[in-house]
């Protein structure tokens, strides 16, 4: 795969192009540090956007629901898709409430989604979908039995026509604004995860993981 992802009309982002990016290391990055997509995607009767946790195995974006799930079963012959992954860095405050801004990173991924069907592959990425968001715990938990991966869609895009664009630093006022004494600067945020709760329902001599007690996602605040 190139270095470079690849440019099209719909990736081509011309609207504060300063802010784009086409490296794929970047895209990446922030897909690897994601933990929701939203999804879209034409059903035939109107346009769906679904969240939807995945994972990024190699050049794809790996995503998986119910069979059951009637939108899901749209992808039976392949669909087009819009998947899109933002990672809200803060929120940023202006002199005036038009300059008014976040930072951010983002990743739209245009593609079809195909449908896994090698229970060897859906295997592969039933452990990618754990690892991604919980690292440590695929081994740490009972894996997925058969009934289990027949009942589950698995669909793969892969990372080729995408694009990404970033936000980061202060306000950008205008001239006529600087002075006027407001407050201004930027509210860092991030994912902080608090103390694991035990199940009730699990043995009480029962040890925190490490990976649990110790979890973390990208820098924090």
């Amino acid at each position: 795969m190139s270095k470079e992802l690849e440019q099209t009309n719909r990736t081509t982002i011309s609207r504060h192009s300063e802010r784009a990016s086409y490296d794929r290391g970047t895209a990446y990055a922030i897909l690897d540090e994601g933990m929701v997509a939203h999804v879209g995607f034409d059903a035939g009767d109107g346009v769906i956007v679904i969240p939807m946790t995945y994972a990024r195995l190699g050049d794809e974006v790996v995503l998986h629901g119910a069979v059951a799930s009637r939108w899901l079963s749209c992808f039976a012959t392949g669909r087009h898709v819009s998947v899109c992954v933002t990672l809200l860095d803060g929120l940023v405050l202006a002199q005036s409430a038009f300059s008014h801004s976040m930072n951010y990173r983002s990743v739209v991924v245009f593609g079809e989604a195909t449908l896994v069907t090698d229970n060897e592959k859906k295997g592969v990425a039933f452990k990618a979908f754990v690892e991604h968001l919980i690292p440590g715990r695929w081994e740490d938990s009972r894996q997925p039995d058969d009934k289990e991966i027949e009942a589950t869609t698995v669909l793969s895009v892969l990372i080729s026509e995408a694009s990404v664009k970033i936000r980061s630093g202060p306000p950008a006022d205008a001239a006529k604004d600087l002075g006027l004494g407001y407050w201004t600067g930027v509210i860092p945020l991030g994912v902080t995860a608090g103390a694991p709760i035990p199940d009730p329902l699990m043995e009480e001599d029962r040890i925190i993981p490490e990976y649990a007690a110790s979890y973390s996602r990208g820098e924090g605040v």
